[in-house]
């Protein structure tokens, strides 16, 4: 197991955890985070996010991950769904939301919560949707897994487990 891996098992590990996360999109591309060295595949695409400070709301905790991550300050537009992440020892309750733009300039961020020889954020970048379903689905947030198309992913509702 690598050493950051070994880190994320220690902080993270062993208990569930609140995420929230936004799904941004603009002309037909998806705003994605690229963590190195969370699965096999040495990256893992996934929209802006994280885990919820106490005291903060979804809200506010979700424009906080976006400013750290990618230096854009956003709307929330709506709810869209709750995703659970459960490989153990890793249990995450994600609630996504629909986000825009409002202003900020895109770069590639930090996560406050590793260390800073720890960092396991590679890259941020609007992507085009038909090049994400080119990519390994193992690569991806699994909300990717059987949407063919990007309007479909606006209209997810309700409640999935993804198993490990």
């Amino acid at each position: 197991m690598n050493k950051i891996r070994e880190t994320i098992i220690k902080k993270f590990g062993n208990k569930l955890r609140v995420r929230v996360c936004g799904l941004c999109i603009e002309d037909d591309k998806i705003l994605l985070v690229n963590h190195h060295s969370l699965n096999d595949e040495g990256e893992f695409w996934v929209p802006p996010g994280g885990g919820m400070d106490f005291g903060l709301s979804a809200e506010e905790n979700l424009k906080r991950e976006f400013q750290e991550e990618t230096g854009l300050n956003i709307e929330i537009e709506k709810f869209l769904f709750v995703h659970e992440y459960l490989s153990p020892p890793l249990q995450a309750i994600e609630l996504i939301f629909k986000v825009r733009k409002i202003g900020g300039n895109l770069y590639t961020g930090f996560d406050p919560e590793m260390g800073s020889k720890e960092q396991i954020i590679e890259n941020v970048q609007f992507i085009e949707f038909k090049k994400i379903r080119k990519m390994n689905k193992d690569a991806l947030h699994q909300m990717f897994s059987n949407v063919n198309d990007i309007q479909k992913i606006e209209n997810l509702d309700g409640y999935f487990l993804w198993e490990k």
